[in-house]
């Protein structure tokens, strides 16, 4: 469990003084498993001991919306809660979403091998090269791959940015991967390309992986998020080399391609006041990542452990999209679309389901759009909720800091936001809920929007079908 400790420290002792805290947050869903029994006992309290369900929408908010996130009990930097005083200078959140998703987009690449065809990029007749390729998590011997690669445009961010996500949407059928690689330029130096992940929906080709912290010049790398260790990053590129068997005419297809730069990655803010003028929510299946507790230990379990996968295969559901019942039959669950996810999201490097864009990939791979962005704060995603698209994010909070959530705290959570209430409630589908008919929540705007913020600045997955466009234009998607 290496790169999780990896994670997990870089959390811990890196915490700026500052309210832009420049590592990425840890635990994007999944915990190190030395962890897990500890935060089962968190989960055992609530589960049993006081009710689940939230007070209903007439219900008065018990705290202002310009309450501060202090009083919201959110987790706070490291820095923060030793004492030490922040650094008294205000930074304006910045964040800007770049992507390459149509045909003349990825047209302006630079390829080798690679085409562009019907919207997409595919490996031409000629690829680049070949290579006798090795899976890092596999019992084969090597196997020789064709290969040809697409590196985008330098992408200014127009600030100093300090981390970058990159996200995919990409179809690999067997036989053929994906290798995604990143890299930077400060104000003085580029970075050298860092591995950011290996993407391949089955195993018979490769085992889907994460890289390695590569922590060499610039950057370094926290599971799924690019952090930067010296300057800032002014620029970026990202490349990706798409890979066949020899011999075949198999080729994968990426359908988009892009990065989220920000220069934080927490913050505290001010409640932001609701734009709602009348409740909205959107029927979401509920699924319980709790009722899968002990699946499937070759892919963490279940349980605690997947409320990403979980909180994706719901929002799949939502649109009528995943996998179809004989493709998760094996599962011999009710729920096996849960199951399904989590062993297609599973990331062997970071042994856990909760890697950002592999779930965002994973959702890409039914017809949607899905990326991985950073929201500033409640208002946008209620304009997505009124756009008909419901929106999972990642919270974390220290005990009593979201009333009514299943768990007491939690270092890091994924959960669906379904709707608002008129005086800006949140309702989320919340599947750390102990069964399916009790995930719906409704939860205070002031600690939920604080446990977002606060715990992984903002981050969200964006899936959508082309019947629901994205809700105007914006920086951030």
């Amino acid at each position: 469990m290496t790169s999780n400790w990896r994670r997990v420290e870089a959390f811990e002792s890196q915490a700026s003084l500052s309210s832009h805290t420049m590592p990425s947050m840890a635990f994007p869903g999944v915990l190190p498993s030395p962890l897990r029994a500890g935060v089962a006992l968190l989960l055992a309290a609530p589960l049993f001991g006081v009710p689940l369900v939230a007070a209903p929408l007439a219900a008065t908010a018990s705290t202002a919306a310009g309450a501060s996130t202090a009083a919201a009990g959110v987790v706070r930097p490291a820095a923060a809660a030793s004492g030490v005083r922040p650094v008294a200078r205000a930074v304006t959140p910045k964040v800007l979403t770049t992507r390459w998703s149509s045909a003349a987009e990825l047209a302006r690449g630079q390829r080798k091998g690679v085409a562009v065809s019907g919207g997409s990029l595919v490996m031409a007749p000629v690829p680049a090269g070949s290579a006798s390729l090795k899976d890092p998590f596999g019992t084969r011997p090597a196997a020789r791959f064709d290969y040809g690669t697409w590196v985008s445009p330098w992408a200014a961010t127009g600030f100093d940015a300090t981390n970058l996500i990159a996200s995919w949407n990409a179809r690999t059928p067997a036989g053929t991967y994906l290798r995604i690689d990143a890299r930077t330029r400060s104000a003085s130096a580029t970075s050298s390309w860092d591995k950011v992940a290996v993407w391949g929906f089955t195993v018979e080709s490769t085992h889907r992986h994460s890289g390695d912290a590569q922590a060499d010049d610039l950057n370094k790398l926290l599971t799924d998020t690019l952090v930067s260790q010296r300057g800032t990053m002014r620029t970026w590129q990202v490349r990706v080399t798409m890979y066949r068997r020899t011999g075949t005419t198999l080729t994968p297809r990426v359908d988009s391609l892009g990065a989220v730069a920000a220069n934080f990655s927490k913050r505290t803010a001010r409640t932001s006041p609701t734009s709602m003028r009348s409740t909205s929510e959107m029927a979401v299946p509920g699924f319980s990542q709790m009722i899968h507790t002990g699946h499937y230990p070759q892919w963490d379990a279940g349980g605690e452990a997947w409320c990403s996968p979980t909180s994706t295969a719901m929002v799949l559901r939502h649109f009528n999209r995943g996998p179809k019942p004989a493709h998760y039959a094996w599962t011999h669950e009710t729920d096996g679309q849960v199951d399904h996810a989590a062993r297609y999201t599973y990331d062997h490097t970071y042994q856990g389901a909760g890697n950002w864009p592999f779930n965002t990939a994973y959702a890409g791979m039914y017809g949607t759009d899905a990326f991985v962005t950073r929201l500033l704060n409640l208002r946008d995603a209620e304009r997505f909720i009124r756009a008909g698209i419901p929106v999972v994010v990642s919270i974390a909070f220290s005990r009593g800091g979201l009333d009514g959530s299943p768990l007491t705290s939690t270092p890091g959570h994924l959960v669906v936001i379904t709707g608002f209430a008129a005086d800006g409630r949140v309702i989320v589908n919340d599947p750390a809920a102990p069964r399916n008919s009790t995930v719906r929540r409704v939860y205070r705007r002031d600690q939920f929007e604080g446990a977002w913020l606060g715990g992984s600045g903002g981050v969200a997955y964006v899936i959508h079908p082309a019947s629901k466009p994205l809700p105007g234009d914006s920086a951030r998607w």
